[in-house]
């Protein structure tokens, strides 16, 4: 078992400007995929008769669209401001769009979490985490997630199995705001803004793995 807690101070100084900026560039990265099948699904129907051909676009249309659709409510939650500085967010919100993300033919998501509101930073937070979940598994497999305490202190357990799984040791320094060589991007900015909200929160982040599955935590500091 190896283990890479993530409670060290910032290092990385980015003016809101520059962090703005990069989680624009994020969002666009995630939904430009969908949204440019739509665009040649759309091409396909203009150019062709033949009955097979706009049945295929058609279908490559609709998944696209709930696709796109998807990854923008997840943004819109894990990064967006979703209300006031000091609102609530619901549990069974982000499950809904944690699933509508990330669940599909190769990752099943296990969600043991309570229906209830929790502060809005804590929940992004959580958002952020299934994403770094999702990359310890890169071929797909079991995400289960778990409370860690009760109310609005309360911590996450999540724990990815799968073929391959593995630590992504290029995110633990971003979550400790330790920048890249080549200085923050759209993909580093992610992990790093994680650790923002971590550190926000009060909670301190850690990483484990144990044969074929990795276990991201978040506890009260």
């Amino acid at each position: 078992m190896s283990s890479a807690p993530t409670g060290s101070s910032l290092t990385l100084s980015i003016s809101a400007l520059d962090l703005a900026a990069l989680l624009c560039s994020r969002v666009c990265h995630d939904v430009i995929s969908p949204v440019g099948a739509i665009v040649n699904g759309l091409e396909v129907l203009e150019d062709e008769d033949a009955p097979d051909m706009r049945e295929v676009a058609l279908d490559l249309i609709a998944k696209s669209a709930r696709q796109a659709s998807a990854r923008l409510q997840f943004t819109r939650l894990a990064f967006g401001a979703a209300g006031s500085a000091r609102a609530s967010l619901d549990l069974g919100d982000a499950e809904q769009v944690v699933r509508g993300m990330m669940e599909d033919a190769r990752t099943k998501i296990e969600w043991m979490l309570p229906r209830e509101l929790l502060p809005k930073n804590r929940v992004k937070l959580l958002l952020n985490l299934m994403l770094l979940s999702g990359m310890t598994v890169p071929r797909g497999g079991v995400i289960q997630v778990a409370p860690v305490g009760a109310g609005p202190e309360m911590g996450f357990s999540i724990a990815a199995t799968g073929v391959s799984a593995r630590i992504p040791q290029t995110v633990v320094p971003l979550l400790e705001g330790i920048p890249p060589e080549g200085g923050l991007d759209a993909h580093a900015v992610q992990p790093f803004y994680a650790g923002l909200l971590a550190r926000d929160c009060g909670l301190v982040l850690g990483f484990s793995q144990d044969g074929e599955t990795v276990t991201l935590t978040a506890l009260q500091g």
